[in-house]
């Protein structure tokens, strides 16, 4: 658990660091007059390392498939090292010129191919280690290895504006983030690499005919995006917190830390709950509370201007996303036949992110520009969350059935 756990934090923190330092990056490779278009050129970059995400999962996944995921772990950890090397050591525009956006699409690009390539051995990892009445608890370690990471990059905005200050954050300390991932790079490959239990596969259900693994593939690839979208708002909601409610710096990287923490025990109680009550309602009542609470919501912050507002507003939301993406992965995981399945998990999982997740933050951006209206993206949030919660209630039913408890 801590070789997945550890990778997989490690391999989002990263990431989220990308969204979280979307403004000074964006000003370093894509500087413009106009800080919206420097933001919608940084967030596009950022979108790109969604592209090669469904080739990760094909890849390592199909790798995974025949060696092992703990093997296949290893070549995408190794990966996401590679890429955020390359961004924490890469000179702006104004010293290497065109070569440094170039540069940095290309580690988004290979950090693409590393996400894809990691969710699917990772989650089924953890559930082929759970025994009967821990799948949820177990499968939730995904989502908090995600939470934390979001808390880690929270935690290290705050304690490096208060070192730094605002200007040397925005001149280049946004990169030491990105060099502290690549120093602990090796901690993870050696966890990954130490030795492995024979654990036996936990087999899904019985090779289902054409049309219900395609009804588990559409009604999982909704509930995917539903999560998806939602998750690159909280991530988002940094940059969302500077450039639209134009709070000030340490009130908007506080946000970050906020969502970590609240996330990271609602993950973890969504997933006991998982266990003691059927993943399917962990999955339908959230999502509906997200898309009924999200626009009011986005209404008050941006009305009120005010930190404490859109703080609350967050937690809310991110805790009620931890529960229904642990949720969704025990639900759709269940639902799937036996056979090729990290494959088949981590492409319907990199599709979706790839589609969603990758558009998410230019979706964010340019319906605010467009609309003029701070809570236009609140409108797209709630869409996929109530599809996402139809979704949910259309997969087979004994995907949710509970497993016997047998205790802690």
């Amino acid at each position: 658990m801590a070789a997945a756990v550890l990778g997989n934090t490690l391999e989002v923190f990263d990431f989220i660091a990308y969204g979280t330092y979307a403004v000074p990056i964006g000003r370093a490779f894509f500087p413009n007059h106009d800080p919206f278009v420097s933001l919608l050129l940084s967030v596009t970059a950022f979108g790109l390392g969604f592209v090669t995400r469904p080739l990760g999962a094909l890849l390592i996944g199909a790798y995974a498939d025949r060696s092992g995921n703990r093997a296949a772990m290893l070549v995408s950890l190794s990966l996401m090292g590679l890429g955020s090397l390359i961004i924490a050591g890469l000179p702006p525009t104004h010293v290497i010129g065109l070569a440094a956006p170039l540069l940095l699409v290309a580690a988004r690009l290979i950090q693409g191919i590393a996400w894809g390539g990691e969710a699917g051995p990772a989650t089924i990892y953890l559930l082929d280690t759970a025994g009967p009445g821990r799948e949820g608890r177990l499968v939730s370690w995904q989502a908090i290895s995600q939470a934390g990471a979001v808390l880690l990059a929270g935690l290290a905005g705050v304690l490096l504006a208060q070192w730094l200050g605002g200007a040397a954050l925005s001149a280049w300390g946004w990169r030491l983030p990105f060099a502290f991932g690549v120093a602990v790079v090796p901690i993870g490959l050696w966890l990954r690499a130490g030795p492995s239990p024979d654990q036996a596969p936990a087999r899904g259900p019985d090779p289902a005919p054409r049309g219900s693994l395609t009804r588990v593939l559409g009604c999982g690839f909704v509930l995917m995006v539903g999560g998806t979208v939602t998750t690159y708002f909280l991530n988002f909601s940094t940059s969302y917190a500077l450039t639209v409610l134009h709070l000030p710096i340490g009130n908007a990287l506080l946000v970050g830390v906020a969502i970590g923490a609240c996330a990271m025990l609602a993950a973890y109680g969504g997933g006991v709950l998982c266990d003691r009550a059927g993943s399917r309602a962990i999955v339908v009542w959230p999502r509906l509370l997200i898309g009924l609470l999200i626009v009011p919501g986005l209404w008050l912050a941006s009305r009120n201007d005010s930190s404490v507002v859109f703080i609350l507003l967050c937690t809310v939301v991110a805790a009620l996303q931890a529960a229904a993406f642990v949720g969704s992965l025990v639900l759709i995981i269940r639902a799937l036949p036996a056979g090729l399945r990290t494959m088949r998990f981590g492409m319907l999982y990199a599709v979706s992110i790839a589609l969603f997740g990758g558009t998410a933050q230019i979706a964010f951006v340019a319906l605010i520009r467009d609309t003029g209206s701070a809570i236009a993206p609140g409108w797209y949030i709630a869409a996929v969350n109530l599809l996402a919660a139809g979704a949910a209630l259309a997969l087979p039913r004994g995907s949710d059935a509970k497993q016997t408890n047998r205790g802690d």
